[in-house]
């Protein structure tokens, strides 16, 4: 498949089609909440939703996702866990119990209480669960600050394997509690260096979803090749772009900083590598080793997230 035929395929997703529905709340929510809640040091929020469908069919690893996303929002702007919260609504209570097996599952590997939230075991309509966090940062990442100029660096957690038939790459539920606590730290230790300033956790619209959410917010455009892309053995380029992984990252951090960066993941051997780099102007495109370029989303004529800046308004 050519480059632009990937494109073509690849905007139709369902992961970024849902990302797309950001953008009226976005609308909505302008102008509040612009500033960071400080006081010994950044005190941070984050809540994710689980899919139904994936609820209703794979209950435990829907729990368990739904603390594991919600700490991994946290490392992803520079912070450690506090605690969780959630939210969950079932047909009745022994459709709850393999949500809440995984959800404290998940609590107790990773070390972050689950401290409350709302239950409802009478729900005419069908299963639902959402999480929410707190956290606390000493220094930022932040998914406005990466500049044109910058490269950008995928680091990925390659030690797992595909979650049924989902496109779930799963490095967690196996790995020793000791390791998956001590890989998350590479998060914030990582902003506390003034290694990287900006970078998100690769989501559910897959690395290219998720370079789209961190170019919007910061104003650039970007190119990644995707044959430089961190990625499993026998996997297709095709599934592993809108691959959501356990442990994935895409940081922006100078030309000076990369090679310090992606040392600061292999340390702990998890797979880092420079992958494109921001520029000027509002253009995301994707290269091989080929030299083969296509334009994946032109963010001056279309919006991703809405979370456009004053200079992309203008």
């Amino acid at each position: 498949m050519n480059l632009a035929a990937l494109a073509d395929q690849l905007r139709g997703t369902m992961g970024l089609q849902h990302k797309l529905d950001i953008q009226p709340v976005h609308e909505l929510l302008r102008g509040f909440g612009d500033s960071p809640i400080v006081g010994d040091g950044y005190l941070l929020l984050a809540i994710e939703g689980l899919l139904p469908a994936f609820v209703e069919k794979e209950p435990w690893f829907a729990g368990y996702c739904a603390v594991m996303v919600n700490i991994s929002d946290v490392a992803a702007m520079g912070g450690r866990p506090i605690a969780i919260v959630d939210a969950i609504w079932t047909r009745d209570r022994e459709r709850a119990t393999p949500i809440w097996d995984g959800m404290t599952a998940a609590g107790a590997r990773y070390g972050v209480p689950i401290v409350g939230g709302h239950t409802n075991s009478r729900s005419p309509a069908g299963d639902h669960l959402a999480a929410a966090v707190l956290g606390r940062a000493r220094s930022l990442l932040t998914s406005f600050d990466a500049h044109a100029g910058d490269v950008l660096i995928a680091a990925v957690d390659l030690r797992g394997d595909w979650f049924g038939p989902y496109p779930y790459w799963n490095a967690s539920t196996a790995a020793p509690d000791r390791r998956l606590r001590g890989d998350l730290e590479l998060l914030p230790t990582l902003a506390e260096a003034g290694l990287s300033r900006a970078g998100k956790d690769i989501s559910m619209g897959g690395i290219l979803g998720t370079a789209l959410m961190l170019a919007e917010c910061s104003g650039v455009g970007f190119t990644i090749d995707i044959d430089r892309l961190p990625m499993p053995a026998n996997t297709s380029i095709e599934k592993w772009l809108t691959a959501f992984p356990s442990f994935g990252y895409l940081l922006a951090a100078s030309q000076e900083n990369a090679q310090r960066v992606c040392k600061h993941f292999a340390q702990r051997d998890i797979a880092a590598a420079v992958v494109g780099q921001c520029q000027d102007g509002h253009e995301c495109k994707l290269a091989n080793s080929s030299n083969e370029m296509a334009t994946f989303w032109n963010l001056s004529e279309e919006p991703f997230i809405g979370a456009a800046t004053e200079a992309l308004v203008r």
